[in-house]
């Protein structure tokens, strides 16, 4: 599986926290993108470190020890500890990102990985939430009139009008606002910047939490003066006080099945398609990168190809 000899040119380790580094800093990867590559990678690491000869099983697993024959291994390996074809194939392509990474930084000769085929996976029809339980949701987000009704009502109405990702929402500052034109400004992946118009209802509910939410919750120690949803410290609701809030209020509006951030906007771009808006308009809103992202909600909504004006 190792090479038996030959001097160890860059530890496989350290190579990773460089390329981890790259994906944040350079390639304004999404934390959470970072972290699964940084467990996957962890993992191919230690299945080379385990399956070295037994009287190297104490060398340090460098870049020149991985072959075309050890990535395969790895693959192999993770088909007989049955992970779906969906995990092996986020981690295979983590492994390719990282070689094709060091081919280009000139830490290898050959790219080991470059022959490895990713498994094809298919995928599911997106699960939106139906408009009964949305309805319910946004009920029981603002039964009250307290500071964190008049923020949990605006924030999820905000998420199911504009189809933004939780960790959008989340990142929203106030200025990214406005409210006389219905927009709001979104930074989403690799930094890449959107506006977004937003209906009515959910401008309503901003202004709402605005004059009467926010500044009862910005009074805390550790105010955060730019961030628009704020938790009880005055600091920036994370993406975790995000999906907790709506699951105390889905379990509180009695809804049965399972309804999460996603499938907010899941209902967003269904909505969008069945009311004639354009597959690559629907691309925009959504903040996609290529429009077979986008394709899937076609194919979910009926619809098996975007209009000629696309």
């Amino acid at each position: 599986m190792l090479a038996p000899s030959g001097v160890i040119a860059h530890e496989l380790s350290e190579t990773v926290d460089h390329f981890l580094r790259h994906m944040a800093n350079q390639r304004r990867a999404a934390p959470n993108t970072v972290s699964a590559y940084h467990n996957d990678l962890t993992q191919f690491h230690d299945y080379l470190a385990s399956s070295a000869p037994s009287g190297s099983r104490n060398r340090i697993v460098g870049l020149e020890d991985v072959d075309a024959g050890a990535v395969a291994g790895f693959v192999l390996y993770l088909r007989t500890r049955g992970y779906s074809q969906a995990t092996i194939a986020r981690k295979v392509a983590a492994v390719k990102s990282f070689f094709r990474y060091a081919s280009e930084a000139g830490l290898v000769v050959t790219n080991p990985a470059l022959a490895l085929d990713s498994p094809q996976v298919h995928r599911a029809a997106p699960q939106a939430a139906q408009p009964a339980d949305v309805e319910a949701l946004l009920e029981a987000a603002g039964s009250r009139e307290t500071p964190d009704d008049f923020r949990n009502r605006a924030m999820i109405t905000l998420l199911y009008h504009s189809g933004m990702r939780v960790g959008e929402v989340v990142a929203l500052d106030v200025g990214d606002l406005d409210l006389e034109q219905g927009s709001v400004r979104c930074r989403g992946r690799a930094g890449r910047v959107r506006s977004i118009p937003i209906a009515l209802q959910a401008c309503e509910c901003l202004r709402t939490y605005l004059s009467d939410g926010r500044p009862y919750l910005a009074r805390g120690e550790g105010e955060e003066s730019d961030a628009l949803f704020l938790n009880h410290r005055g600091t920036r609701l994370t993406r975790q006080g995000f999906w907790l809030i709506m699951k105390d209020r889905a379990r509180q509006a009695g809804i049965g099945t399972q309804i999460t951030p996603h499938s907010l906007r899941h209902s967003f771009a269904l909505h969008h398609l069945g009311s004639g808006t354009a597959l690559r308009t629907l691309k925009d809103l959504l903040g996609h990168v290529n429009i077979s992202t986008t394709q899937i909600y076609a194919h979910a909504s009926g619809r098996s190809r975007a209009p000629s004006s696309e």
